[in-house]
């Protein structure tokens, strides 16, 4: 499968899930216009309350919709939006990208993967039981985040569903995704 835009989603406000929408504009250094946590600073509550003035390595966020697959058939109900992201994927690793990769997102919008998404325990008020099942351990016993991944903006642009993504990898040496 080609990798391609799913859905888009974004909030004014800072409720845990997102509504879809038919385009997100993202704005380049800043994020997703219209979205709570749109900004060169951060914008999630409990980052904002250590350090105000951090850069915003959370401008977007994206899942793969396969992870929602994986979850349904596990026997939760969720969908594009549901766990606050902005970004719905198909056919792109995600969470295997090294730190850097840029995503051409349809015509013109950029964006670079920052790391990954620590989930909090809000996701639980969702659905019980849902932050373990975002949350996993490789061989070695090592936690494996789930629940998506964070990028800046580059280059703004409309992103709708249906629109294809372009991965370019970061240079070498690769760094592997660490939460943000």
């Amino acid at each position: 499968m080609e990798p391609v835009v799913a859905a888009v989603s974004r909030s004014a406000t800072h409720t845990f899930s997102k509504p879809h929408q038919a385009s997100i504009r993202l704005l380049a250094g800043l994020g997703v216009e219209g979205d709570a946590h749109l900004g060169r600073t951060v914008k999630h509550r409990s980052r904002v309350a250590r350090d105000p003035q951090q850069p915003n390595l959370r401008q977007v966020h994206l899942i793969h919709g396969e992870l929602h697959d994986e979850l349904r058939a596990a026997g939760f109900t969720v969908s594009p939006g549901a766990l606050g992201e902005n970004i719905t994927t198909r056919g792109v690793d995600l969470l295997g990208l090294p730190t850097g990769t840029r995503l051409q997102l349809g015509g013109t919008a950029v964006i670079e993967v920052t790391g990954l998404r620590n989930p909090c325990a809000q996701i639980n008020g969702l659905q019980d039981g849902l932050m373990a099942a975002v949350l996993g351990r490789d061989d070695d016993g090592n936690v494996i985040r789930k629940a998506g991944v964070m990028a800046v903006v580059l280059r703004e642009g409309e992103v709708r569903p249906g629109d294809p993504i372009h991965v370019e990898l970061a240079p070498q040496p690769h760094r592997p995704l660490q939460p943000v």
